[in-house]
């Protein structure tokens, strides 16, 4: 396993070959989030990489810092990998940041796996996203850190019986998180609004909720997946936001069934 990164985002790879999984993490994740997810889709014959998001881990920042740019930049280390076959894996920010790249440049895709994750936050001045920056800012502000906050947050994204060691290790993915991303993703998310693109969306599409998530509930993911043709949608029983996770076993065999169900490479020609 390597870790490979210049100007570009830095990201974890494992396997070999032209077919690829680019994994994108959400708000308190990293390169780390996928370790199970690199083993397996590497056991299973794809090149897997997962990335740290720019501002995150060892990739520098963007600015303005806003869901294009980070396509953006989630679009150039897309063109050095040289893939034949590309499929973006994104969880919850990761997966809107994906549907951002799928709007903006379709071709390069050959697929998509969107988990726990929305294609709108809802309007940036609305109440509710008011409360919702508010709620996790006002700590920041008043001289908590990361460290401090991390088990409260990690609390509210697991189901009722996940793990210890799973509480552990994403507690320490999010106390490793820069304040400062921190504070310029949350104003990034209430600004997304892809849902007009889901319709147009025209590559393979598995959707996969934690059934106990609270943050993107199976009901509205459900939804979601009805809009984009041909989607996939799958709920993991007993896992909340962090079901890749939470339930790697189930994650794993989801994610590796419809890749080889939907994009085997006698199935699928490389985008053009």
């Amino acid at each position: 396993m390597t870790i490979v990164g210049t100007s570009l985002p830095y990201y974890l790879e494992e396997g070999l070959g032209e077919r690829v999984v680019l994994m994108l993490h959400g708000i308190g994740g990293g390169h780390q989030a996928f370790g199970p997810q690199l083993r397996a889709l590497a056991a299973g014959g794809w090149r897997a990489l997962a990335w740290d998001m720019p501002g995150y881990g060892y990739s520098r920042s963007v600015s303005p810092y806003t869901i294009e740019t980070l396509a953006m930049s989630c679009l150039e280390l897309i063109d050095v990998l040289e893939a034949d076959q590309l499929v973006l894996l994104g969880h919850s920010m990761g997966g809107m940041i994906a549907q951002e790249v799928a709007a903006r440049a379709p071709s390069v895709l050959a697929g998509l796996v969107l988990a726990g994750t929305t294609a709108a936050f809802g309007k940036p001045d609305g109440q509710w996203q008011r409360a919702f920056l508010s709620e996790r800012l006002a700590p920041l502000e008043a001289g908590r850190s990361m460290a401090d906050l991390a088990p409260g947050i990690v609390k509210g994204l697991v189901g009722r019986d996940a793990d210890p060691e799973v509480l552990r290790i994403a507690s320490a993915s999010i106390a490793a998180v820069p304040p400062a991303s921190y504070r310029q993703a949350l104003l990034a998310l209430v600004e997304f609004d892809r849902r007009e693109a889901l319709a147009s969306l025209a590559v393979p599409t598995l959707v996969v909720a934690g059934a106990l998530d609270q943050n993107a509930p199976p009901a509205v993911m459900e939804k979601m997946a009805a809009r984009i043709p041909g989607a996939q949608f799958a709920v993991i029983p007993g896992a909340g936001h962090l079901m890749h996770w939470e339930e790697p076993e189930a994650f794993n065999r989801l994610v590796l069934e419809f890749l080889d169900q939907s994009l085997a490479s006698d199935r699928l020609a490389p985008a053009p």
